[in-house]
């Protein structure tokens, strides 16, 4: 692994307040014995990120209290309720002052991705200018990894729920796809019927 390769840093986006759910942040969901907050973060360190950051809102001194998230980097984002935006542009801000040459981003609410879907997209880095996406049958998914050369340019853009998805979008030439079907489920915890997915 080359030096630049071991600055690719880990990003959860965990400040989310379930609203579809009732109220009931994600970060704090059970699955198989653990908090998705806690898989997330986990997948992150275990595919060979360096430097996990976890940002969080709804909740924040719950998740702090109850989550055990060592060797993680925790960010509030006090604009939270506006949206994942607002959490992306929290955590490269605070990405921009570190060595890092890119981040992976994954959202808590997936937790059929684990550390071999992060460890594919971290291995397509090449630069400071990558963008790389996993994808699912040819469909762009999660986790993504920007090169730092584009993170003023996704935080210019990331309003809304909608993150990186507009800047994605206009640079979607330049975004390597690479394929995660086979060792990852890309389904989101949004409402009350997808809970039936955590154990």
């Amino acid at each position: 692994m080359t030096d630049d390769e071991n600055r690719v840093a880990g990003l959860v986006l965990a400040a989310g307040g379930g609203r579809r759910l009732g109220g009931r942040p994600k970060a704090l969901l059970p699955h198989r014995g653990r908090l998705l907050v806690e898989h997330a973060a986990e997948a992150l360190h275990a595919g060979g990120c360096a430097g996990v950051h976890v940002v969080l809102g709804a909740r924040a001194e719950e998740v702090r209290a109850r989550a055990a998230l060592p060797g993680c980097a925790l960010v509030d984002n006090p604009d939270w309720e506006q949206g994942m935006g607002t959490s992306l542009r929290a955590g490269l801000d605070v990405l921009a002052g570190t060595d890092a040459r890119a981040v992976l981003v994954l959202l808590v609410d997936q937790p059929g991705i684990g550390p071999e879907a992060v460890a594919r997209v971290r291995r397509a880095y090449r630069s400071p200018r990558s963008l790389v996406s996993a994808a699912y049958d040819g469909v762009r998914g999660h986790p993504v990894l920007f090169g730092a050369a584009h993170w003023a340019g996704i935080a210019a853009t990331a309003t809304g729920d909608r993150g990186a998805r507009a800047y994605l979008k206009e640079h979607a030439d330049a975004v390597a796809l690479v394929e995660c079907g086979d060792v990852a489920e890309a389904y989101d915890i949004d409402t009350e019927a997808d809970l039936a997915h955590l154990e």
